[in-house]
């Protein structure tokens, strides 16, 4: 949605303007918008929330309102999963490792 502007010129500016605009072959206002945008360089389009959720990326249909309780269980116990994992591969290679003043 477009909202109207107005400003003041001087009319030797707003004449080269106008003369300008014609010369491209578009209107003054055209030409105003171009040089406003390309002195503020290009937009940058807001981030889509899914990108932020990975939301649509579950191949099940899930009701987060009515599931909220299961699936944040669900999360938590793969995140303890994880991390026991990784605590035991942890200890199993300090178990593994020489020992630095042992026997040689």
């Amino acid at each position: 949605m477009n909202t109207r502007t107005q400003i003041t010129l001087d009319p030797e500016l707003q004449r080269r303007a106008h003369a300008k605009a014609a010369e491209l072959g578009i209107s003054f206002a055209e030409y105003v918008r171009r040089l406003v945008a390309h002195d503020l360089g290009e937009r940058k389009p807001k981030a889509d929330i899914s990108v932020l959720f990975d939301l649509g990326a579950s191949h099940e249909v899930t009701d987060v309102a009515h599931d909220k309780d299961r699936l944040t269980g669900e999360a938590f116990w793969t995140e303890h999963l994880r991390k026991v994992k990784r605590e035991t591969s942890s200890r199993r290679r300090q178990r593994t490792r020489p020992s630095k003043g042992g026997r040689r």
